[in-house]
């Protein structure tokens, strides 16, 4: 099976959203048939994880659903929020999930980015109870989509002050931290005893177009990138900035047990079938020569 040469970290890839791959039973025989012993599921973990289990596949990461209801005003919804996360840990521990992703998502981001810390607190105090009764963990994704929190070392910093679990961690994922500007290493550095889940995805940087367009307006007549922007795009370890090999210098001093999961947002790998089994293989034999 794939592993980081430094470290010997499992590689494995992220569940997509391609035809091919709504497949279960077809990407768990590829899966095998190249020696890829980690897959990352989405929403429905509490009924597919077992298949992946049957197959000696571990599941690097479950989607816990109903992000916004974690983060809302609403205490009925919240409560139906946390009801549903609850049932769905307990039926994905049975089958030995432990890490449980998402991003910090509010239902309403037009409010004070401050409002909504809170009720994100509030939500994960209510939460990790049930996370830590299973032995779950959550991995914090920073994608910085709308109003999201918990994408920057501010953030992350500040819900683990506020949230006395260690149960509340992170998916480590290099390529939005570079997209922002934000030393990936230095990052890994202060919060490495929280990574729990990496996600094997780089950023390449134009560093001529953030000359040109800057990083706060979208250009006026450039087309810009698939799964990216004017001056950014994502792309296959390898393929962007990031320094892989330190990083998981770093993640193995520090104890890190996780996998290393292929997350392929690629313009010249999202293609077609050929192409995304071509970009999370490439990905997968440049991590296991860091």
């Amino acid at each position: 099976m794939f592993s980081t040469r430094t470290g010997s970290f499992p590689i494995g890839f992220r569940r997509g959203w391609s035809d091919w791959q709504k497949d279960l039973d077809g990407v768990i025989a590829w899966a095998k048939a190249n020696e890829i012993g980690v897959i990352d599921l989405g929403g429905d973990a509490d009924t597919s994880a077992v298949k992946l289990k049957e197959a000696g596949i571990r599941v690097g990461s479950a989607d816990l659903p109903a992000w916004s209801g974690l983060i809302t005003a609403d205490a009925g919804k919240r409560a139906d929020a946390i009801a549903k996360q609850a049932a769905y840990v307990e039926a994905c521990a049975a089958q030995g999930v432990n890490n449980y992703f998402l991003v910090m998502l509010p239902e309403d981001a037009s409010k004070p980015r401050s409002e909504n810390f809170a009720l994100m607190v509030e939500g994960l105090n209510l939460l990790t109870p049930h996370l830590e009764k299973h032995g779950g963990r959550l991995v914090i994704e920073g994608w910085p989509g709308p109003g999201a929190l918990c994408c920057t070392p501010e953030g992350y910093r500040a819900v683990i002050k506020e949230v006395p679990s260690t149960s509340v961690g992170i998916n480590y994922d290099p390529s939005h931290l570079i997209r922002m500007g934000i030393d990936p290493i230095r990052f890994v550095e202060e919060f490495a005893d929280r990574v729990y889940h990496c996600h094997g995805k780089d950023t390449e940087v134009f560093t001529e177009n953030v000359y040109e367009f800057g990083t706060e307006q979208p250009a006026t007549f450039d087309k810009g990138h698939g799964f990216g922007s004017h001056s950014w795009r994502y792309t296959i370890p390898g393929h962007g900035q990031m320094r892989w090999v330190k990083a998981f210098q770093i993640l193995e001093a520090r104890g890190y047990k996780g996998a290393v999961s292929i997350e392929l947002e690629d313009e010249n790998f999202n293609t077609d079938e050929a192409g995304e089994k071509q970009g999370i293989l490439a990905g997968s034999h440049f991590l296991a020569s860091c």
